[in-house]
């Protein structure tokens, strides 16, 4: 299989991988579940190689994803500048340790 499920229905999945990438990219450093991470990562990659992009039709298919005009703003303007001459590692994932409670993997997601 391509993704993980992360034992979560379709639709929820999708909305909860919406409202990190926009953290990401709103705060440009999340804290969160290693698999999530992992999922969010390669999502983000996409929009930032999107955004590199720059044209109308690129900004378009980001605002299909991140719905915060504010963010998406952000993104071209602020985050994508930065890594025109690099060609992908955008994200970095920072172990952090188990959680307390559940003891799951927890790490920061963050921009480069």
């Amino acid at each position: 299989m391509g993704y993980r499920k992360l034992g979560l229905t379709t639709g929820h999945r999708r909305a909860m991988f919406r409202n990190l990438v926009t953290s990401l990219f709103r705060e440009e450093r999340i804290k969160t579940t290693q698999p999530r991470a992992k999922e969010i990562r390669r999502i983000a990659e996409k929009m930032i190689t999107l955004a590199k992009r720059g044209d109308l039709a690129a900004r378009r298919q980001v605002l299909q994803y991140i719905w915060e005009e504010d963010v998406v703003r952000k993104l071209f303007d602020d985050i994508a500048p930065k890594y025109a001459d690099r060609q992908g590692g955008f994200t970095r994932i920072l172990k952090l340790g188990p959680r307390r409670g559940d003891a799951a993997d927890m790490v920061y997601l963050e921009l480069v």
